[in-house]
């Protein structure tokens, strides 16, 4: 009898431009990473965080799954992403987008291959992790990285979180969630579903860098934006990720 097997498809770069920009706002994040969605042809990981505490809402949601006075109150951003997905409260995580006109045109595939980007970066911080599609990172049963997706002009934009500490309790009280379904039962529920990695920022964004090229085996080249890209960020955030139009438009 002939067995067919079928090769796995590995994505190989020689260079990928490492963009590090620190702490931002999350209507500054977002309009990064759409910027380097639409206007680069060669593979760029950025690394970055958020400078306060925001919940990013998916391209498809309704706004009324946020509690949005709640968070003005709280001082809690509140941004529309331009990939798909539910609410995700950034807080105590690192955050990483990657964008590449390379890639699996298989959804499931091209989340498996780059997400090999953070589980080989955990196991370098001795952490068994392992990937959980749909878009999932996993460690122990746990959910330790959510992903989303879109692609553009024959170009992919993969972002996702590395959570370092979770406060379920902050999370829940800036959703809309039905009043009978917080409890302390679904709040536990939560808690054993979701679990941060108790590593540091800086760990795991050197962990990253080093399994970028392993995995890929690939250089990391840094990279900036110049002062030009700069501005049409700052447009692109104040026209766009700013504005009530685009955070309401669901």
């Amino acid at each position: 009898m002939l067995y067919l097997v079928q090769k796995v498809r590995k994505i190989k770069f020689e260079n990928i431009g490492i963009l590090e920009t620190g702490n931002n706002t999350g209507t500054w994040n977002m309009a990064v990473d759409e910027f380097l969605l639409y206007n680069y042809k060669e593979p760029i990981l950025r690394i970055y965080g958020w400078s306060k505490p925001c919940i990013s809402i998916g391209y498809f949601q309704s706004i009324d799954e946020v509690d949005y006075k709640k968070c003005n109150e709280k001082n809690v951003d509140v941004v529309r992403r331009i990939t798909g997905g539910g609410a995700v409260f950034h807080d105590m995580e690192l955050t990483y987008s990657f964008v590449t006109k390379n890639f699996p045109q298989s959804i499931m595939e091209s989340y498996k291959e780059i997400s090999e980007l953070i589980i080989q970066a955990l196991k370098k911080l001795g952490l068994d992790a392992k990937f959980s599609p749909l878009n999932d990172v996993t460690i122990n049963g746990k959910k330790v990285c959510g992903n989303a997706q879109t692609r553009k002009n024959s170009t992919l934009l993969q972002h996702g979180t590395v959570l370092l500490e979770v406060d379920v309790e902050k999370m829940f009280s800036l959703l809309n969630v039905p009043i009978e379904k917080i409890s302390d039962k679904e709040i536990s529920d939560v808690k054993n579903r979701v679990a941060g990695i108790s590593k540091t920022f800086d760990q795991v964004s050197d962990a990253l860098k080093n399994s970028a090229t392993d995995v890929f085996g690939c250089e990391l080249v840094p990279f900036k934006l110049n002062q030009e890209e700069l501005e049409l960020c700052q447009k692109l955030m104040n026209e766009k990720f700013s504005s009530e139009n685009w955070t309401f438009r669901r």
